[in-house]
């Protein structure tokens, strides 16, 4: 689905995406603390998470012809990267 753009397209997608990512990013720097990675993480973290999940949906063949489908694949995509990356950076910082 977000293959088939075009470039002007996607450039736009990915600076929607970046900037409802930082502000969300600057949140979430004040909720986790030192548990996070700074707000511009947060935002590349987040951005990067949100098109990874939509990759993976599309590769196990889920047509995201719906926005409010594609959205909910980002979201739980970046929220499981954002996650996994926090859990993994408080385990490290406990050994």
């Amino acid at each position: 689905m977000i293959w088939n753009l075009d470039i002007s397209w996607l450039m736009m997608a990915i600076a929607v995406v970046s900037i409802l990512s930082f502000f969300l990013g600057m949140a979430l720097d004040g909720v986790m603390g030192d548990d996070g990675f700074g707000a511009v993480g947060n935002t590349v973290i987040i951005t990067t998470g949100f098109f990874l999940g939509i990759f993976i949906a599309n590769s196990y063949g889920i047509y995201l012809r719906d926005l409010k489908l594609a959205i909910a694949a980002g979201l739980a995509g970046s929220f499981i990267c954002l996650a996994m990356l926090a859990i993994s950076k408080s385990v490290l910082a406990r050994l």
